[in-house]
């Protein structure tokens, strides 16, 4: 007796569940791939299967909103699994940016000719006074501060090596004196003494059978002192 019930139960239920399939499938579009039931959802089998319709293939089911979900083993993979986004390379190492060179303060000033000393003397002229005052001092003023000065005394070739030699270092040692009596540090001045070995380029020749006086005045572009400035701007 007990065993009739349990068989007749099982009988029911599965007509209750055809029945429910069969509703569900004229209640649905016409090309729909799977079957949905009363509520508006996928019909499944009691091992969780979806229903599939006459309509069912491949292809309709990836075009199916439910295919994934019922047949994602059966669909291609780029449907049912979204690409994934390719990870952002990571941004380049920053190169350090040089660091903008000093701005320098670097300047020179030949004083030329006769203008800073007469003729066969190492004692500074008014000109020469009022040329380091402008053209010197007055430039050192836009320097943050002055890592150098090199005054270099030159000489005619009117004589012999040595008296022009230590002629042209009395020169360059004057200037520094100026210099160093008007705030410069002395420290920071450097003196050399060049003598008659370096004439002025692009000079006149001057020959030699110039009378001495003619000769004096041929040969006063080399009788000039150099000087230069170095150091960072401000």
């Amino acid at each position: 007796m007990k065993t009739k019930f349990i068989a007749r139960t099982i009988a029911i239920a599965g007509l209750l569940s055809m029945t429910a399939i069969a509703h569900a499938q004229q209640a649905q579009p016409a090309d729909r791939v799977y079957a949905i039931d009363v509520r508006n959802e996928v019909a499944r089998s009691g091992t969780g299967l979806c229903w599939r319709t006459g309509f069912w293939t491949p292809a309709a089911a990836a075009s199916d909103p439910a295919g994934c979900g019922c047949d994602k083993d059966l669909l291609p993979k780029e449907k049912c699994e979204p690409a994934q986004t390719a990870a952002a390379p990571a941004p380049a190492a920053a190169t350090p940016a040089k660091p903008a060179a000093p701005k320098k303060c670097d300047f020179a000033l030949t004083l030329k000719d006769d203008q800073t000393f007469s003729y066969d003397k190492a004692n500074l002229s008014a000109t020469a006074k009022a040329a380091l005052d402008k053209d010197v001092l007055a430039r050192m003023a836009s320097c943050a501060q002055v890592n150098m000065v090199v005054v270099t005394g030159h000489t005619d070739r009117i004589g012999s090596h040595q008296y022009n030699q230590e002629l042209s270092e009395k020169r360059a040692e004057a200037v520094k004196s100026y210099l160093v009596s008007k705030g410069v540090p002395g420290d920071r001045i450097e003196t050399m003494g060049a003598g008659k070995t370096q004439p002025a380029s692009g000079a006149a020749r001057c020959a030699d059978n110039l009378s001495r006086k003619q000769l004096i005045q041929c040969l006063a572009p080399h009788r000039r002192t150099e000087v230069e400035v170095r150091g960072p701007a401000k």
